[in-house]
């Protein structure tokens, strides 16, 4: 039976921590490396349901996108959904992986996994990180889609494609969309490369109000919104982790961990 540090070893195989941002916290957050392992349950948030269900089927490691602890905890009361989750797992003796903007980071991560949802080819990273000399390194996704579509067809594709309940865009009227980036999550950062590289159209999520102005016409700018945009990140860590164990147990949650509803 693996341990823990097994499967940390396979997620780190995948996406180095050194490659997550300054501000995250991705890695080993709850648990003891070398606990035997009986099941893994992968998600996008870690939650005290999610502990429940890890619980109830059998697993004692949770393998999440989001890191449950950005920032020091000071105590652990109850007082927060953090803390309520943390004190859960401690209780249930669940281990928490988080493999966050590292995962962002690499050729074969979430950027890769939502062009594959749209069926991009050609792809390579939007923004390779300067700092590193690997061009399979650093932000976002550029495509092609396999033929071009008019603006309004694109977005009903992307809507349906991505599972998005809508999408918030900005139209531009510079012909059909055929080069498409994606960017999961805050994206933001990277419109102007997008707009640099010739993209027709950039992916993303979470954008504000005003922020919406800054593609003023040139590209169409789509938010499918941020679990949205990464929900097949459970998809990609269930495949990896089960082709590098294919005899363990790997399984995915069966809830969505979205907290936003849209009437």
């Amino acid at each position: 039976m693996p341990i823990v540090q097994d499967v940390v070893d396979h997620l780190e195989a995948l996406a180095p921590p050194h490659y997550q941002e300054s501000y995250d916290n991705s890695g080993l957050l709850v648990g003891e490396p070398q606990r035997e392992v009986t099941g893994v349950l992968v998600s996008l948030d870690s939650t005290e349901a999610i502990i429940a269900e890890a619980v109830e089927r059998g697993c004692n490691m949770v393998v999440a996108h989001h890191p449950i602890v950005f920032r020091g905890l000071k105590r652990l009361t109850g007082r927060t959904y953090v803390e309520r989750t943390v004190m859960a797992a401690l209780r249930a003796g669940v281990a928490i992986y988080a493999i966050h903007t590292n995962l962002d980071n690499v050729r074969r991560g979430v950027n890769d996994r939502i062009g594959r949802q749209l069926g991009l080819r050609d792809m390579r990273i939007l923004a390779p990180n300067k700092q590193h000399s690997d061009p399979d390194v650093g932000s976002g996704m550029l495509g092609t889609l396999p033929e071009a579509m008019p603006e309004q067809v694109f977005l009903e594709y992307l809507k349906a494609r991505m599972g998005a309940d809508c999408v918030r865009y900005v139209p531009h009227a510079q012909g059909d969309i055929h080069k498409v980036a994606v960017c999961g999550g805050a994206g933001g950062f990277l419109l102007e490369s997008a707009i640099a590289q010739g993209a027709d159209a950039f992916v993303t999520a979470d954008y504000k109000y005003h922020e919406f102005f800054d593609a003023d016409g040139r590209i169409l700018l789509c938010d499918v919104g941020h679990y949205e945009s990464e929900q097949y990140t459970i998809d990609l860590l269930h495949e990896y982790l089960t082709e590098k164990m294919p005899t363990f147990a790997v399984l995915t949650t069966n809830l969505t961990t979205n907290p936003v509803r849209y009437l």
